[in-house]
């Protein structure tokens, strides 16, 4: 098993650390930057706007409830380590347990 500088499994559970682009003219994945990858997502960075479309973003893309989401680190910066609990859907970028 290989895994990619920007993910790791904590048992079922996947972290992803994420550099985060806001106001993008569309959500997705893009290049991995070093030990991270760019989420590109339109939302602005205020009021919690980016951050909660990370959480539904990320729980459309890896079929998971809102509430499997968790932002661990980076609540306010750019720069953030995202929990998914049990993702029921990987990305092909994603390498499995």
């Amino acid at each position: 098993m290989s895994e990619n500088a920007f993910q790791h499994w904590d048992g079922d559970d996947l972290i992803l650390r994420l550099r985060v682009q806001p106001r993008a003219s569309s959500d997705g994945f893009a290049e991995v930057l070093g030990d991270r990858i760019k989420l590109r997502i339109t939302a602005p960075p205020v009021d919690g706007k980016a951050n909660a479309h990370i959480q539904k973003l990320l729980a459309k893309l890896f079929r998971v409830p809102k509430g499997a989401v968790c932002i661990e680190q980076g609540e306010t910066g750019r720069d953030k380590q995202v929990r998914i609990r049990a993702p029921r859907q990987l990305p092909d970028f994603v390498a499995p347990p």
